[in-house]
């Protein structure tokens, strides 16, 4: 693990520019701390920001002078910064791309007012009868990602790891399996 001193001043230095960097992006306060925190202790747990300054790759310490190791901790706090602010950047992407995944999942099937109130036998057989046109009809991938998406509530992100499919095709995929839904059984 990287040294507490270190991620205490990678955090002093660097925590105000992240944190309004990802406010600009997502718009909301909570969630640009929650992406700069979750940055920071991915910091903690990694062996990237381990310093290998000042050595050679047997271990044997370089002698250096003080002028060069002043330039060396500048561009080292240069580089930093500079990966801290990408990471933000990239973490804000990450989690906008998240919520408009999700946004799309939960449009796909719009709530049907008339099977509210339904009486539940019903709607059990209808889930059923879903269920049992799948299994017939639809070849693979569609049926496992529609299984793993309603049968095991996983999310698009996890059916995509789990089936080794990119987030976007497995959502395409179960788009498609939806609009087969729809039109066999005159949903709209």
């Amino acid at each position: 693990m990287l040294e507490q001193r270190k991620i205490e001043q990678l955090f002093r230095q660097n925590y105000s520019e992240m944190n309004h960097l990802a406010r600009v992006i997502l718009g909301n306060d909570g969630e640009a701390e929650d992406v700069v925190l979750d940055i920071f202790l991915r910091i903690a747990s990694s062996d990237r920001w381990r310093g290998t300054e000042g050595r050679r790759p047997q271990g044997k310490p370089i002698e250096i002078s003080d002028t060069e190791a002043s330039d060396q901790e500048s561009a080292s706090e240069s580089k930093s910064r500079h990966y801290l602010l990408v990471a933000v950047r990239n973490a804000c992407l990450n989690r906008i791309r998240q919520k408009q995944l999700h946004e799309k999942v939960k449009n796909l099937l719009p709530i049907d007012a008339e099977a509210d109130f339904q009486p539940i036998d019903k709607q059990q057989e209808r889930l059923e009868d879903i269920a049992a046109f799948v299994d017939k009809q639809m070849e693979e991938p569609h049926r496992s990602i529609f299984h793993l998406r309603f049968d095991e509530d996983q999310t698009i992100a996890e059916i995509a790891r789990r089936v080794g499919l990119n987030p976007n095709t497995t959502y395409k995929y179960l788009a498609q399996c939806m609009e087969h839904i729809r039109k066999h059984f005159n949903i709209h």
